[in-house]
This record gives structure tokens, sequence and C-alpha cells, in this order.
């Protein structure tokens, strides 16, 4: 015998949900813009300042990321 069951997961209404999606997004977009300005500063130094950081250009988007959004295992 097949039945149906109804059973809602969340208690947000849609407007709610698009809220949330709005939240969401801004705290996207905020880290995108973090990382972007993490990595304009490290690529607008000399390659002496990188070495004294321990870093080299090819390393520079990976240092911006983890700093932003953390270590990606």
């Amino acid at each position: 015998m097949a039945y149906v069951s109804s059973k809602r997961t969340t208690s947000l209404s849609i407007g709610g949900r698009f809220a949330e999606m709005g939240k969401q997004a801004a705290e996207a977009w905020t880290a995108w813009r973090l990382y972007r300005r993490t990595l304009d500063e490290l690529q607008a130094l000399s390659a002496r300042e990188l070495a004294d950081l321990g870093l080299n250009r090819s390393m520079l988007r990976q240092a911006a990321f983890e700093a932003v959004y953390g270590k990606v295992d």
C-alpha cells in the first residue's frame, strides 16, 4: 500500500527563504571582495617583500584564498 507523507523540513516562509538566500549572497559577496582586496595587496608587493613572507607570485591566489576562506581539504 502506498501513502503520501507531508512533512515540512523548514519553518521558513517563502519570504523568509528569499531573505536567507539574500543574506547568504551578501556574505559570499563580502568574502569575495575581501579575497580580491587581499590578492590585490599581495600582488602589489615586490618580489623581495614576497620572499620575506615566504611566497612567490605563483602562490598568491592560494595564499589569498586561504586567508579569507580557510584551508581547503
